[in-house]
């Protein structure tokens, strides 16, 4: 019992405090992540949408800047036609009554198809002498405006603009103005004036607050009456005076306009500005474009709060979206890890009570610990038998490892004991015939033979040790006679045709001579038991050269290798052969990689083809 108390005062704070902490730590940190998500989707909804603004301000504000220039290019055309006009040059020139009053009224009955505002023509000291308002109280005829810079900078350079507010109107304008020439030279200026103010209609219906300032930072044209002749910051009193002495812009305080910068150096360029029509400021994004062919820059002011507040909105809740599957299973983890906790100090609890039974009854223990004694006696003789068995079985491994190369070493000496059997005969034969030197040549053959089966077992010795044996530049001819003095007999005893190929002497590869002398035999020889049996067999031995190496191919035309067979062809034990063991192609793929060869094969119903690729030596 004393121990079950001590468990309960050991689980109980890691259940409950330390739960109640955890829960704690859980929700500062979700809250910590949630404000901090919310902060930063905030920062990249306003930048995304802040951007997105930009671009639709930066379209809205090129397409009203080329309307703008549309409407420009169309006045301009107007005095340009005008001082080329018959009517024009005679009442510059004879000043008769008649001809001015045809040219009034022609210049009046312009007025509607060009739109312009007025068109006036000015003689050479000045002084407007014919006018499309000469029927108006507030008409030009008679009125000086030598001092007007339109005047004096068409006099001067052939035409001139120059944006201003009328001396007599008082309605602003940009004047056009042409120098007309005659044959004395000088004889006046006709004078075009544009007025915005349909454009400025048109700005404000459909476009968003837009403005249009000059070099000097002066507004001319703006969707908001109010603005003009207002500044975007303070005007040097260099530029005052010539403006003031001008009349350029009347008595206008050229004030600056209420735009501040909301965020400085921002990009997009966010600007606060209340609108002749708003109580508050407002926040928008501001962007410039020059209008072509003047030196004027078009400003756009899009309203920026709704979009803004809407993409900042839409990246919380996409945040929080993201964020809320991951707090939900971390919830769902941690609640797991409680429920943990207390079945492992339930578990604990029912171990304790286990443990206090069982302790009331001794006799049980002293049985059980007799049985579990047995029981480990009974163990270790197992571990002992397992242990005898491991040894058995390693022992049948190396058996069977020493099997495989006793296995490939007779395979591999059978073939020259069979020539050794095969030059024997002839020799007896030989020997009855009194053909002694034939005879002779027959036993140094044999001889040669048997040091053959002494070289080879020595690299087979060779195969137990890693790395590879002597490797040298040998002459592949050397290699094709070689096997051929082996096979040589049995060819001719067996094989219907036997074509072979041999190099020149210094066609050289990378290898043993030996080692290859098997990889060639134990080719020829599958051949040869392929072949064995048709009706008109043929083997072939050849060779191929490329830059890099020398193609052993030996191919005959037996009836090919069987699929089941061709899957595992260089497989140890893999044979179609009722006494063959598998270890030849075996042995021959392990001897051509060693020396960074490869063999290839093909085979079909027609015949099979081995391709020994061998590095050449030049």
């Amino acid at each position: 019992m004393a121990e079950l108390a001590a468990l309960r005062s050991k689980y109980e704070p890691v259940g409950g405090m330390a739960g109640r902490v955890a829960k704690l730590v859980y929700g500062l940190l979700a809250a910590i992540l949630i404000i901090g998500s919310l902060i930063v989707a905030n920062d990249y909804g306003r930048q995304r949408a802040y951007e997105a603004l930009q671009t639709r301000a930066q379209n809205t504000a090129d397409l009203n800047a080329v309307l703008l220039r549309t409407v420009l290019e169309k006045q301009r055309s107007l005095p340009f036609v005008l001082s080329q006009d018959r009517d024009v040059l005679s009442a510059l020139s004879s000043r008769s009554g008649s001809i001015l009053q045809l040219v009034n009224r022609k210049f009046e009955s312009l007025i509607p198809g060009t739109r312009s505002a007025v068109i006036y023509l000015l003689d050479a000291d000045g002084v407007a002498i014919a006018s499309s308002n000469w029927r108006e109280p507030t008409s030009f005829v008679g009125t000086n405006y030598s001092f007007r810079p339109y005047y004096t900078r068409a006099v001067i350079a052939g035409d001139a603009e120059h944006f201003a507010l009328g001396t007599v109107s008082k309605r602003p304008g940009l004047y056009i103005s042409r120098r007309i020439d005659g044959p004395l030279g000088l004889l006046g200026v006709i004078v075009v004036k544009l007025e915005f103010d349909a454009l400025e209609a048109d700005w404000r219906r459909n476009s968003d607050p837009t403005y249009v300032v000059d070099q000097r930072g002066i507004v001319l044209v703006a969707s908001f009456p109010q603005w003009r002749f207002m500044t975007q910051g303070p005007v040097s009193a260099d530029q005052m005076g010539p403006i003031r002495e001008s009349l350029q812009f009347g008595d206008a305080p050229l004030e600056p306009l209420s735009i501040l910068p909301a965020l400085p150096l921002s990009q997009p360029d966010i600007v606060k500005a209340r609108l002749p029509d708003a109580a508050k400021d407002q926040e928008f994004v501001r962007v410039r474009t020059m209008v072509p062919t003047t030196s004027w820059t078009l400003q756009s002011l899009t309203p920026a709060a709704a979009v803004v507040a809407e993409a900042t909105r839409t990246a919380q809740l996409l945040a929080l979206a993201v964020l809320a599957p991951l707090l939900g299973l971390t919830a769902f983890l941690l609640l797991r890890r409680g429920r943990a906790l207390r079945r492992a100090r339930e578990q604990e609890e029912a171990r304790l009570e286990l443990e206090r039974r069982v302790a009331e009854r001794t006799a049980d223990l002293s049985t059980a610990h007799a049985e579990l004694v047995m029981q480990a006696e009974e163990r270790q003789k197992t571990e002992a038998k397992l242990q005898t068995v491991q040894q058995e079985l390693v022992q049948a491994n190396r058996l069977a490892i020493l099997g495989q190369v006793t296995a490939g070493v007779a395979h591999e000496i059978n073939q020259p004991v069979a020539a050794i059997r095969s030059y024997a005969d002839n020799a007896g034969t030989l020997l009855g015939r009194n053909l002694v030197e034939s005879a002779k040549d027959n036993l140094k053959a044999i001889a040669g033979l048997t040091e053959r089966i002494g070289s080879i077992t020595d690299e087979l010795r060779t195969f137990s040790r890693k790395g590879t044996s002597d490797a040298a530049p040998i002459s592949v001819g050397d290699v094709i006679e070689g096997a051929m003095l082996l096979l040589g007999s049995r060819f001719r005893q067996r094989a219907g045709q036997i074509f072979t190929q041999t190099p020149p002497p210094d066609i050289k590869v990378h290898g043993n001579r030996i080692r290859l002398e098997q990889v060639l035999i134990n080719l020829m020889q599958n051949a040869l038991e392929a072949t064995e049996g048709g009706p008109a067999s043929k083997i072939s031995v050849r060779y191929a050269l490329t830059k890099d190496e020398v193609q052993l191919i030996v191919s005959d035309n037996g009836p090919g290798i069987p699929a089941a067979i061709m899957q595992a062809l260089f497989t140890p034990f893999n044979t179609s052969k009722e006494r063959g063991l598998g270890l030849g192609l075996v042995i021959c793929h392990d001897i051509v990689a060693e020396y960074g060869g490869r063999i290839e094969v093909e085979s079909s119903r027609a015949g099979t083809q081995f391709t020994v690729h061998l590095r050449r030596v030049v």
